[in-house]
């Protein structure tokens, strides 16, 4: 009976603890298959060392009380290559900074999955292809700054539910089509979009929202 006692009192702290580690070695393990994706002429990243419990003590990473990875810091670090879908395995990430890099391909959809991201900047890359329509998940997204980059395609609709933006910039880069005028889209300046191939905002009912595209 003392023995049950124990067991129920200890297993819940167990399998906290153990999976708070998975948790946080699976974060590792992303941010390690980021780093093996990424030129880095300045050993930027040097500290990253995936034999450590945890990625909370690598130089550009900020965790929480609970050793979840919650940013990433990477701005202005020299660093070129390509981004993937493990990312997306960062669940408890809120702030993404990746600005003025040399970091270029697809913008993966996986990004989507940051359900508690508060800000993503990844302007000044060479980051090409469409913008995700996986975008439209990221509910506590305040501030989206893709400028300075090669993305093509339309601005996605999906982005106009975003309720909590509130600094959105796509300006320089070559995206066709209209701009969205609903939702937080309605009082983005125009300096947002600019150096585009937009066709100014969207008229409802008289063109398709990708005219032009």
């Amino acid at each position: 009976m003392a023995f049950h006692s124990l067991l129920s009192l200890f297993l819940p702290i167990f399998l906290s603890f153990f999976s708070a580690v998975l948790s946080t070695n699976s974060e590792g393990n992303a941010l390690h298959a980021l780093r093996t994706r990424f030129s880095d002429p300045t050993n930027v990243l040097q500290s990253w060392d995936p034999t450590l419990v945890n990625p909370c003590t690598w130089f550009h990473i900020t965790c929480d009380s609970n050793n979840h990875v919650v940013r990433l810091d990477l701005g202005n670090s020299n660093i070129s290559g390509t981004l993937g879908p493990e990312l997306g395995e960062l669940k408890h990430l809120q702030y993404l900074e990746l600005y003025k890099n040399n970091i270029g391909g697809r913008i993966p959809k996986e990004l989507g999955n940051l359900a508690k991201l508060v800000s993503m900047d990844l302007y000044g890359n060479k980051f090409n292809g469409n913008i995700p329509k996986s975008f439209a998940n990221l509910k506590s997204l305040r501030f989206l700054r893709l400028n300075d980059n090669k993305l093509t395609g339309s601005i996605p609709r999906e982005l106009t539910t975003l309720s909590n933006l509130k600094v959105f910039d796509v300006s320089n880069n070559h995206l066709c089509g209209t701009i969205p005028v609903d939702g937080p889209f309605g009082s983005f300046p125009m300096g947002s979009y600019e150096n585009n191939k937009l066709n100014g905002p969207e008229l409802k009912g008289l063109v398709p929202y990708d005219f032009g595209c």
